[in-house]
């Protein structure tokens, strides 16, 4: 059985071509892009750690064009900005509902439609979405800096459209996220908790029971937590997942090409990078570098959001 309990997917009536997007709006609200040069990497599990149904392997050389990534996840600020700018409704508010981790949960219990089938840590919530991150009594008043939820795939790209950027290919995402160290398990090495500090935003404690929340937070931390990689870029680990432009196919690794591999031509499910706050060795340990999941195109969750990417010749 394919393990997708990282993210849960909830069927909307989105369209397969995904909403109407805005005209390109070059330098709004894209976040500081951060150049990455032009180079070459070993793609995937170097400790064959994943997932088998994840794909991770086999490990296989890339080849990157010189592309430019943001520092740090679209935030809630920025979100507001393109929404307020185009009066964009995203998929969550169109659908009614979205998915909450249930000790975030903050409503009326008559919100909660029911609980997800074969992960009942996550609650199918009316009136959950971008503006009210854990049910309809909650706002982001104080969580202008954390990053946007809620989005799905479709969302992200309608926000890239406008501000004149893009979605990182999956290839970009990795390389980028290793930040210049080479066959690590982790964006910062191979331990966990150097010197006994966490370096990203993930569950610690008893999955689903209990959470120590030692890093201070139970869901989302701000977009500048922790400390960046060697590329200047935040949390590439853990907090929320990150949607990548490629569709997801098991069997792609196997049959990649060798240079700025875009993904399969078509599938149903889009990539995902980076893990979230309810990543746990326990059941899903995707907060490695090299980690893949995925999510079909409309699905939303209370830790699923995007960072974008731009070509080189975009003017920061």
């Amino acid at each position: 059985m394919v393990k997708y309990c990282c993210t849960p997917t909830l069927h909307g009536n989105a369209s397969a071509d995904g909403p109407p997007v805005a005209s390109p709006q070059p330098r709004r609200a894209r976040g500081s892009l951060i150049a990455i040069s032009t180079g070459n990497f070993s793609m995937g599990d170097h400790f064959q750690e994943g997932y088998p149904q994840d794909g991770e392997l086999p490990v296989h050389r890339v080849s990157l064009s010189a592309f430019a990534i943001a520092a740090h996840t679209v935030t809630n600020a920025q979100f507001a900005a393109f929404v307020k700018d185009t009066g964009y409704v995203t998929d969550a508010e169109k659908l009614g509902i979205s998915a909450v981790f249930h000790p975030a949960f903050r409503g009326d219990q008559a919100d909660i439609m029911h609980r997800v089938d074969g992960t009942p840590w996550w609650l199918a919530v009316r009136g959950a979405n971008w503006r009210h991150p854990d049910g309809p009594a909650s706002g982001i008043a104080d969580r202008r800096n954390h990053p946007v939820v809620h989005v799905s795939w479709h969302d992200a790209a309608a926000y890239c459209s406008w501000a004149g950027v893009r979605l990182p290919s999956e290839a970009e995402w990795e390389y980028a996220a290793r930040g210049g160290v080479a066959g690590k398990r982790f964006v910062w090495g191979d331990e966990l908790t150097p010197r006994g500090q966490w370096r990203c935003n993930i569950w610690q404690g008893r999955f689903p029971y209990e959470n120590l929340e030692e890093d201070g937070y139970l869901t989302t931390a701000p977009v500048k937590s922790y400390r960046p990689n060697g590329y200047g870029l935040w949390q590439m680990t853990g907090n929320v997942w990150e949607w990548c432009h490629d569709w997801f196919a098991a069997d792609y690794y196997a049959k990649s090409a060798h240079h700025d591999p875009a993904g399969p031509a078509t599938g149903t499910r889009r990539v995902m990078r980076g893990g979230s706050y309810l990543c746990h060795a326990s059941y899903c340990h995707r907060y490695r570098v090299s980690a893949r999941s995925s999510n079909t195109p409309e699905s939303t969750a209370g830790n699923i959001g995007f960072r974008c990417a731009a070509d080189p010749t975009v003017p920061e």
